[in-house]
């Protein structure tokens, strides 16, 4: 196989990789916020339940979630699994996984905010709703974007972890290629396409930070 079939196939792989990238982080980062609200709760059995989820969806392997996801409503309900099913799996996995981390740096962000601002919000007439949206919340995305970037880069690479459910993203490809033709270029390719991936992500966020750089 030559090397403009590699790259090709793997560059239809990419695109899967990134459809599984953006769909995560579309649907990770709000639900993490609503997560964030829940662990933050003064209601102690709803602060108990999330501090459980995010316990567990840390504690456990990305991969073993992302099986139980798939094959639990098949040894569950005995559900029929169809291959439009595989990618929706995938996205349930990873937006669950990553979001539990996401709220914990949202609680973290939103925490670490001077209780005199909320005071002072108060004084100035605002509601609870119009002091988080308008006054705490862009501080606290300000804070917490080196590591919300941290996140977003390691997904980047998790997004190989498909390859679980043996869905056709890159790096499934690539160890397709490389285990029939019996060469490390596949794997050289990919390395090189994630990388560059990750170098978008960086600039693009670091150009985020620079535009919110007022909120100091």
């Amino acid at each position: 196989m030559d090397f403009g079939t590699i790259l090709q196939q793997l560059g239809s792989g990419m695109i899967k990789t990134i459809g599984i990238f953006f769909w995560t982080l579309i649907l990770s980062l709000p639900l993490g916020l609503l997560i964030a609200f829940g662990r933050m709760s003064k209601n102690k059995i709803v602060s108990t339940v999330f501090k459980f989820y995010i316990s567990v969806m840390r504690g456990t392997p990305l991969m073993l979630q992302l099986l139980v996801v798939y094959f639990g409503p098949y040894y569950l309900f005995g559900a029929k699994l169809s291959q439009e099913y595989r990618f929706i799996a995938i996205i349930i996995g990873f937006v669950l996984n990553y979001a539990a981390y996401y709220a914990e740096i949202y609680r973290s962000g939103i925490e670490s905010m001077p209780v005199g601002q909320y005071e002072a919000a108060t004084q100035l007439g605002y509601s609870k709703a119009q002091t988080f949206f308008k006054i705490i919340l862009p501080q606290v995305i300000k804070r917490i974007l080196p590591a919300i970037t941290n996140e977003v880069i390691t997904l980047v690479k998790d997004t190989s972890l498909a390859f679980s459910l043996a869905y056709m993203e890159m790096f499934t490809i690539a160890k397709q290629i490389a285990a029939a033709q019996t060469t490390m270029m596949p794997f050289v390719v990919a390395a090189v396409f994630y990388y560059i991936f990750n170098l978008l992500v960086a600039f693009t966020m670091e150009q985020i930070e620079k535009k919110m750089s007022y909120y100091r």
